[in-house]
């Protein structure tokens, strides 16, 4: 169990972990007059050299060797990558367009997706409030395809590349330094060749806005990696029903940046939306609390059925040897008779003599025995 300093760290760390990553729509928009793209392609040749060094720093690097042996998560890093970069642009887009609500809106139904995800593809069951979390997330989808006049493509957008990603990650099952690691591997070389192109072609901003601004372009490795690193802190601190509610940060600050400091419109259909998603997610998150509660119960009432039992078969086994004090005494006398074995046993102080007990209980093993003898023996290991 987890001191309770451990908690109160991986509290904090979790907490800065989606609070920096709620107030990162302040970051982008200083990258201007840097493209989407261009800010896109920073991201992924910076976060693998903040990723690496990071990595070095650590001295972890086994891991690569049995990523190339794996062809099938090599596959799947590859797939994690491509998702992401969808993810990573969309947002980038989002934010320096002035969408900032909208792309609030992808993370704040991305647990929904997920739910409905792992139904269609990995047939998991739902219990009855996780479906009326669903259904109330997708009426919400309809009302605000009806007031935005189409589908909120940038929020589904979102919120299913995070979940196809999310879905992969759990198939790889790495760390996620690591897997940061693979993964931008995998994008550096289309994003350095493609700020190559764009340098030579006249139109890279990197450099052309002072030094300033080219430093800003480098830290976007810095905005990447440091959530990350906060995060796995935190994983391994915290429940996991405590991270549940902390992933709501992210999007409730960038809702409140979105409407607060950006200024962007929330007319009464928008209101109407986000009403109902918080009422899914609202179902989503009591159910949770209420399921972890119950297993959590149940455990413990498991654990002192057990303890009952044990406790019961000792005393049963108490009243019977008080009953027979013939099988005490040969207990007793067992015990003493063992004990002289083992002294017997021992190796003599005089090194001319100790050759000749240690080899007295090969000597006594039946053939059947030798195989479990020479298993135990240093040549066996």
């Amino acid at each position: 169990m987890k001191s309770e300093s451990e908690q109160r760290a991986g509290l904090l760390y979790g907490i800065g972990a989606y609070g920096m990553w709620g107030l990162v729509p302040l970051f982008w928009p200083l990258l201007k007059p840097a493209g989407s793209v261009e800010i896109l392609a920073h991201r992924m040749v910076w976060s693998l050299a903040v990723v690496g060094i990071a990595l070095l720093a650590l001295k972890r690097w086994g891991w690569i060797r049995e990523l190339i042996r794996s062809p099938r998560k090599l596959g799947l890093i590859a797939v994690a990558a491509t998702v992401i970069t969808v993810n990573w642009g969309l947002y980038i887009w989002s934010v320096n367009t002035g969408h900032v609500v909208e792309a609030s809106l992808g993370y704040f139904i991305n647990p929904l997706v997920t739910i409905a995800m792992g139904v269609l593809l990995l047939k998991e069951r739902l219990r009855p409030a996780q479906w009326a979390a669903v259904g109330i997330g997708l009426a919400a989808v309809v009302v605000l395809a009806i007031g935005y006049g189409q589908p909120p493509w940038i929020s589904l957008t979102l919120a299913f590349s995070f979940a196809v990603y999310g879905l992969v990650k759990k198939k790889v099952n790495i760390g996620g330094l690591e897997s940061l690691a693979a993964e931008t591997a995998i994008q550096f070389l289309p994003a350095l060749a493609f700020l190559l192109w764009l340098s030579a072609d006249g139109g890279s901003t990197f450099g052309a806005q002072g030094g300033g601004h080219a430093a800003l372009l480098a830290a976007t490795g810095l905005v990447t990696a440091i959530p990350l690193v906060c995060f796995g802190a935190a994983a391994i601190r915290v429940p996991l029903s405590t991270l549940g509610l902390l992933q709501y940060l992210a999007p409730v600050f960038q809702f409140l940046l979105g409407v607060v400091y950006f200024h962007e419109a929330m007319p009464a259909e928008r209101w109407a939306g986000f009403a109902l998603v918080w009422l899914a997610l609202t179902c989503l998150t009591w159910d949770a609390l209420r399921t972890a509660r119950r297993s959590k119960a149940e455990a413990a009432r498991a654990i002192a059925q057990a303890k009952a039992q044990l406790q019961a078969q000792e005393r049963v086994e108490v009243e019977a040897l008080a009953k027979d004090p013939a099988r005490v005494q040969a207990q007793v006398q067992a015990q003493v008779q063992a004990q002289v074995e083992v002294q017997a046993l021992a190796p003599a102080q005089n090194p001319a003599t100790a050759q000749a007990p240690a080899q007295a209980p090969a000597a006594r093993l039946s053939p059947k025995d030798a195989p479990a003898a020479a298993a135990g023996s240093p040549a066996g290991d």
